[in-house]
């Protein structure tokens, strides 16, 4: 699940992001992706990292630096510096919106700003490059053919990958001033690169790695481009990435539920809302309201599942029917809906003035039978335990343990 974001930098400027959540399953922990430089949140590599972070339950925010993409600011006026400082404010908006970064990512120059944020990133534990230069200064070379005109009138236009992009002179001085410090980082380390890219040598990542100390570890993206553009490589990226940090960050502890043999047990955490934690015999899932009512969406909601009951008992009488009576029919599927109706609404409802729960249950036969044979069919639903549970008396026994 994905979640449009804005937020405000220090600098006034209004930054473009996008949170990938974890579906049908408890967010364990927050992690910060940094694009490539003059690259936007929406690069393939950083969608399918993102991606493959959240389906190991990491929520991930990517966003666009100040200037690019959707993000409010000129280009012209950003820098190196400026980069690190979007990284603090996103992960500060984290810390305020949601849960602090305990995972920060960045491709390319962008995990070299990853680098230079950390230390002011306190609850980052797990740092991770991908393609990334040791030096901010590697990115002069994009500029080489301008840095004299650069120099001598103070702006010059660039050009990268088919786009004009406004470079002044303080941007290059910046990149000169920055020097980075890997050995104080203070933090477990990941280098990711390939040993094929030829924008940034692996040189670099040899440099990066051998400064830092331990913990670190290096992956090599073996026959990945530079942007990391194979769905396949980036998507590994990310979930080797997800495996490594776990051994690093403080993961949230799964609620855990009393094992169930022959009933149900339901286990919820005060803190975490409606959520709840089901062990149905053996099969463990989650139950939850919509976002609408104050829920996280995580799980279907009580009424779903009583709706579900419904749904697979009748699937479930009708095909038994249907073999035992050696019926040519394929495929049953039941649609089933639940409201709360008015009893007036109701012919065999004896206060009127009420409101009763009605099911809508739709049902559709695939097979060659006759009508007859689908009359009886229809019958027959209605002849379903569960069917015939929420038509009777029921009673509820409770007791406190």
């Amino acid at each position: 699940m994905q979640k449009k974001v804005n937020f405000t930098t220090k600098d006034g400027f209004n930054l473009s992001g996008v949170i990938h959540f974890p579906e049908h399953r408890v967010t364990q922990a927050y992690a910060l992706f940094a694009h490539c430089f003059t690259c936007t949140k929406n690069i393939n590599s950083a969608v399918n990292i993102a991606n493959a972070l959240a389906d190991e339950g990491i929520a991930t925010l990517r966003f666009d630096f100040t200037g690019l993409g959707a993000s409010k600011g000129d280009f012209a006026d950003t820098s190196f510096t400026t980069n690190v400082n979007d990284l603090i404010d996103a992960a500060e908006f984290l810390g305020q919106e949601y849960e602090a970064p305990q995972i920060i990512v960045g491709h390319s120059l962008g995990g070299t700003a990853i680098l230079a944020a950390a230390k002011n990133i306190p609850s980052a534990k797990a740092v991770a490059t991908l393609g990334s230069p040791a030096s901010p200064e590697h990115v002069l070379h994009h500029l080489e053919s301008e840095l004299e005109t650069l120099k001598q009138e103070g702006q010059a236009t660039v050009h990268l990958a088919g786009r004009p992009f406004t470079f002044k002179q303080c941007f290059v001085d910046d990149v000169h001033n920055h020097k980075m410090d890997y050995r104080s980082l203070g933090k477990a380390l990941m280098v990711m690169h390939s040993p094929i890219d030829d924008t940034v040598s692996i040189s670099e990542a040899e440099t990066i790695y051998k400064s830092a100390l331990h913990p670190k570890s290096f992956i090599t993206l073996d026959k990945a481009d530079h942007l990391i553009s194979k769905t396949e490589d980036s998507m590994y990226a990310g979930h080797v990435l997800a495996s490594w940090a776990r051994r690093y960050i403080d993961l949230k502890e799964k609620t855990e539920i009393p094992e169930a043999k022959d009933n149900v047990v339901v286990a919820a955490q005060t803190s975490e809302g409606f959520l709840n934690h089901v062990n149905a015999n053996g099969h463990e899932f989650l139950a939850d309201e919509p976002e609408r009512l104050g829920g996280t969406n995580l799980g279907p909601t009580p009424y779903d599942y009583l709706s579900t009951a419904l749904g697979t008992c009748t699937a479930m009488t009708l095909n038994m029917y249907a073999r035992r009576k050696k019926l040519e029919v394929s495929k049953v599927i039941v649609n089933v809906s639940h409201d709360k109706v008015h009893a007036e609404d109701c012919d065999h409802c004896k206060d009127k003035t009420a409101k009763v729960d009605q099911f809508a249950r739709t049902i559709s036969i695939e097979g060659d039978i006759t009508p007859e044979q689908r009359q009886r069919l229809l019958e027959i639903a209605d002849l379903c335990p569960v069917h015939k549970t929420l038509h009777s008396e029921s009673i509820i026994k409770t007791k406190l343990q």
